[in-house]
């Protein structure tokens, strides 16, 4: 895999400035997994954490699903890793389970974040519901899920580092 990170532009319209900065965090996600074999995937950096980078891909598959096809369209798209048993399951990959369907999976479902987006104004408000029961504007969607890249590129720059020394933005 070789990713692509555009550095979004300094003076853009809101749109194009929400979502350049989505997808350059998407991509600096998929850069700190870059290069790395399934045990180095595996590898916590801070025990007793159990945090891996496979379990962020995972997590934010879960994430985009969630936030764009529930409830930015109210799909009933059930968990792709979790369940009732185990809520933090996008957190915990089995020995079964490999970083290419957890990748192509994550990439699956930014494309479909993607194509709901589309067309729709910032102001729109998704005809699905939070587990909260609240109702959020796409702008609110976008600005969260830079919020939620944001925190865990951070965690994903300590795994990274203590797999291989790596660092960087």
């Amino acid at each position: 895999m070789t990713v692509e990170r555009i550095e979004p532009p300094t003076i853009a319209g809101e749109r194009e400035m929400l979502e350049t900065w989505l997808d350059f965090h998407r991509a600096t996600l998929a850069t700190k997994c870059e290069g790395l074999d399934d045990a180095q995937l595996r590898t916590a950096s801070a025990p007793p954490s159990n945090l891996t980078l496979f379990g962020l891909v995972r997590h934010m598959a879960e994430v985009e699903r969630g936030w764009f096809r529930r409830v930015l369209v109210g799909e009933d798209a059930g968990p792709i890793y979790y369940t009732e048993e185990d809520r933090d399951g996008d957190f915990h990959p089995g020995p079964e389970a490999t970083f290419e369907e957890a990748y192509a999976t994550w990439q699956a479902e930014i494309e479909r974040a993607r194509e709901l987006a589309a067309g729709r104004e910032l102001d729109e408000v998704g005809t699905g519901k939070h587990r909260s029961g609240e109702e959020f504007n796409l702008r609110w969607i976008y600005v969260h899920m830079i919020e939620e890249y944001a925190r865990h590129n951070g965690h994903a720059d300590l795994l990274r580092e203590a797999v291989d020394g790596v660092t960087g933005d």
